[in-house]
């Protein structure tokens, strides 16, 4: 086990790098942030701030000698260098979970290996979609294969118009082609996993998006009560399969005929998974802290039902002073989050706002009330 007091070290600067940071202080734990950029929102409130590039080798091995163990608040992450600083330092998750994750083709291919059902897809690593495309057939999605998030490098294809536009987009850019799946809605179950193998997931989310980004996360997700308990179980399963310690977000459709597929995987605490800071017995942050320092992991369930609404950068278009952040300050039931960015841009998460109440329907018109006056 590694204490309170010893130092945490977080690679990536944004927000919820701030938030873990947040969460491992309180529990007495000092943070030390290494990230390209400096002044970031995580690096802004930790101990101690490392602005580096994720290749430097020599920043990396100065940053891992420094702490006690150390984790990823995202995946985009060269994992090559991991794999040198995890000779050095505790790291979860492990580099080759990482490896798996950041990357669409070697992703599918894992869930298709393991037996998890997914959407059917195929591959174009030279970029030259339309075999694949024809394979998979009419309407899919075309992805590229590493780094994608928030909807980047993806375009749905369901016309040969859209087909030639794609083709000419993803030229050269290694993708794969999905088969588009008639879904109902969108979930995710966050699970937190020791090296021992203890695993407590938390309540499922259903995730409203806005062009491809999340806008409003529902808990508890208003599916029956089986479908719930599926949706966790298949997070458990792969989390213990990936052997992952710390988070792991596994991202669902729940197809219209009643089967979830698993759409994508995030080793990390998750913006759907915002609402447990206010609402949840334990923050996901939290959690993560202590799943990745071998503390006992904490209750993950909602005390009510809670709905966060993301905040980004089209916020501030036409208000130069910002937003009437009173539309959420005078709500009792409303917990205002903002992450320290300093330019807000369309698209760019700035913040969140989390409603928690006793019923989920008056819960949610609330969060969307507060949202449009946002």
């Amino acid at each position: 086990m590694i204490g309170p007091g010893k130092a945490i070290g977080i690679l990536g600067g944004g927000q919820l790098g701030r938030m873990l940071a947040q969460a491992a202080q309180s529990l007495g734990y000092r943070v030390h942030v290494y990230g390209p950029s400096a002044q970031s929102p995580a690096g802004s409130v930790a101990d101690r701030e490392t602005v580096a590039a994720f290749d430097n080798l020599a920043a990396l091995g100065e940053f891992a000698r420094s702490v006690d163990v150390a984790t990823y608040e995202f995946e985009n992450i060269p994992a090559e260098p991991l794999e040198a600083i995890a000779k050095l330092v505790e790291l979860h998750p492990a580099p080759g979970v990482l490896r798996t994750c950041q990357n669409r083709r070697r992703e599918k291919a894992w869930l298709s290996s393991n037996g998890f059902p997914h959407a059917a897809y195929a591959e174009a690593l030279d970029g030259d979609i339309e075999a694949a495309v024809a394979q998979v057939g009419l309407p899919c999605v075309v992805k590229t294969a590493d780094f994608g998030y928030d909807g980047k490098g993806q375009m749905r294809i369901a016309t040969a118009e859209e087909l030639a536009r794609a083709a000419a987009i993803f030229r050269g850019r290694r993708c794969i082609v999905e088969e588009w799946v008639d879904f109902e809605l969108e979930l995710s179950v966050i699970c937190a996993r020791t090296r021992p193998g203890e695993t407590r997931p938390f309540p499922a989310s259903e995730n409203l998006h806005a062009n491809h980004i999340l806008d409003i996360s529902i808990v508890p997700a208003r599916v029956a009560p089986a479908v719930e308990a599926a949706a966790r179980s298949v997070a458990v399963q792969v989390a213990d399969r990936l052997g992952v310690v710390g988070l792991l977000a596994v991202e669902m459709f729940l197809a219209r005929d009643g089967r979830l597929i698993v759409n994508e995987l995030a080793p990390r605490p998750h913006n759907s998974g915002h609402w447990s800071i206010d609402a949840g017995e334990t923050s996901q942050f939290e959690q993560h802290v202590r799943a990745v320092c071998g503390l006992p992991l904490g209750p993950a369930a909602a005390r009510n039902p809670a709905v966060m609404v993301n905040i980004l950068g089209d916020a501030w278009t036409g208000r130069p002073g910002g937003p009437d952040w009173t539309a959420v300050l005078s709500e009792p039931r409303a917990k205002l989050h903002l992450y320290g960015k300093p330019e807000p841009r369309p698209g760019r998460k700035m913040g969140h706002f989390t409603v928690q109440g006793a019923d989920l329907g008056d819960t949610l018109s609330l969060a969307r009330s507060i949202k449009a006056r946002l």
